[in-house]
């Protein structure tokens, strides 16, 4: 895995019979990360990342002594994970950020395809999903009944890890405590506002295209930044009914994940337990008008993070 390192851990959050608890998985096994670091402030994932720059040696530290620790632990299969991040304070997404998938929807549109950005001298831009939007892994998304164009996009999203405002291009990364799986599903149907003339400046709706209950599943956990040696070199998958949908490389990004955080922190902080959604490449249903039904599955994945499958219902 040519984006990868080996991984120490992973951090979870999962049910528990006190609740959602914040876990350490190693090596197949669930330990409490409250109990396995001896830090009362880390039985939430957002409170590690509130504490991410001692977090960050701590848990590598209680997770290389798992193995012989005392603590309590359960078997990974037989436990239910959530949402890794739960109530993440802002879920930026970035727009249009593959080459193809942009060139896809350009020509369904009767657009020219657009050139590569920079050569424009744009910027990356967002759109942003409301914390409501989020849901685990194995979750039910009931949608079906909302659009008739219910479209999946896999997303390689970054969780922050300390406060970051006006970041300089080459300390970008820095900023990021760890790496999830996204699915950033869209109701192409709802995202022109009714009676709003086509060519109007203000025909889109993008909370109703973006930020409907569950169009956001996360999972199955964060790894932490430091064992993915390059964000930009880490295949996505995408499979619908387990037919191949979205096969793709996180290098193909227009914009960089680092130019996104630079570009997000201009004049305003991200903080802890924000999400950046980076994008989706070729393979929507946009561009093919196939669209999610009520009983269809949808299965991402990620080289070195991990997959996940949500039923629509």
């Amino acid at each position: 895995m040519a984006g990868t390192k080996r991984a120490g851990y992973r951090l979870a959050t999962y049910q528990t019979k006190e609740g959602p608890r914040a876990g350490l998985v190693v090596d197949g096994e669930v330990f409490d990360a409250a109990k396995l670091s001896g830090k009362a402030a880390y039985a939430s994932v957002a409170g590690i990342l509130a504490d991410w720059k001692s977090a960050e040696g701590a848990l590598k530290k209680a997770a290389a002594g798992a193995a012989k620790s005392r603590a309590k632990r359960q078997p990974l299969a037989k436990t239910k994970l959530l949402a890794p991040v739960p109530q993440p304070p802002t879920i930026f997404c970035a727009g249009a950020n593959y080459a193809d998938h942009a060139a896809a929807m350009a020509r369904k549109s009767g657009q020219p395809v657009p050139p590569d950005p920079h050569e424009q001298g744009l910027k990356p831009w967002f759109f942003i999903k409301s914390a409501a939007t989020i849901a685990g892994p194995g979750a039910t998304i009931k949608a079906a009944h909302y659009a008739k164009e219910l479209d999946w996009e896999i997303e390689l999203a970054a969780v922050i890890g300390r406060p970051a405002k006006d970041v300089p291009l080459d300390k970008a990364l820095a900023y990021v405590a760890g790496y999830t799986v996204a699915n950033d599903f869209s109701a192409r149907d709802r995202g022109r506002r009714p009676g709003v003339d086509a060519t109007s400046f203000f025909k889109m709706d993008w909370t109703k295209h973006k930020s409907f209950d569950g169009s956001c599943p996360i999972g199955p956990w964060i790894v932490p930044a430091s064992d993915i040696a390059d964000p930009q070199r880490l295949g996505l998958k995408l499979w619908v009914n387990g037919v191949l949908k979205q096969d793709s490389n996180a290098g193909k990004m227009l914009f960089s994940l680092a130019e996104q955080i630079a570009q997000l922190s201009i004049n305003m902080t991200l903080q802890p337990g924000d999400l950046i959604l980076t994008g989706t490449p070729s393979g929507t249903g946009a561009e093919s008008g196939e669209f999610l039904k009520a009983g269809d599955v949808v299965k991402v994945w990620i080289e070195g993070i991990g997959e996940f499958e949500n039923k629509i219902a």
